[in-house]
């Protein structure tokens, strides 16, 4: 119970669901969960309402994942990744040091271009949020009061 009450102001509340949908969407993959639970905690946001954002952000995380990569590679002028899984699938194979660094090269490239972003993205999101939040929680107060 005190994880879902701790940071459940409509402020924090915003602020923690715009953690969780703009690092959901990260591109290196399986680290969501990890990031955003560390993060809202540092910052003393409602882990609960983070991993929320978070979780609904799981399929755009995947739609997301190459247009930060491609995006990446046209910044940093980087060759395109074969996105083609055969020729992923070879190389790694083949050549798994190699594949590994050129993977890593176009993964950091797409951290960056996250990166941008996120810095850009958390507060619009918390701005359109916690509007709708606070209407929320005065629809609550409202019921609560009633029924009392």
């Amino acid at each position: 119970m005190g994880l879902l009450r701790r940071g459940a102001d409509p402020d924090k509340l915003a602020w923690s669901l715009a953690l969780g949908v703009v690092v959901g969407v990260n591109p290196l993959l399986g680290s969501t969960t990890l990031v955003v639970l560390a993060l809202a905690a540092a910052f003393r946001l409602n882990i609960v309402a983070s991993q929320v954002g978070n979780h609904a952000m799981y399929p755009l995380e995947w739609l997301l994942f190459p247009v930060f990569i491609k995006v990446g590679s046209v910044i940093f002028r980087t060759p395109k990744l074969p996105l083609a899984g055969h020729a992923l699938w070879d190389s790694a194979k083949y050549h798994p040091w190699h594949t590994t660094k050129l993977l890593w090269t176009w993964e950091w490239h797409a951290l960056v271009v996250w990166a941008v972003f996120a810095v850009v993205a958390m507060p619009l999101v918390a701005m359109a949020s916690e509007p709708v939040l606070r209407k929320m929680a005065a629809r609550v107060r409202q019921r609560n009061a009633g029924g009392v």
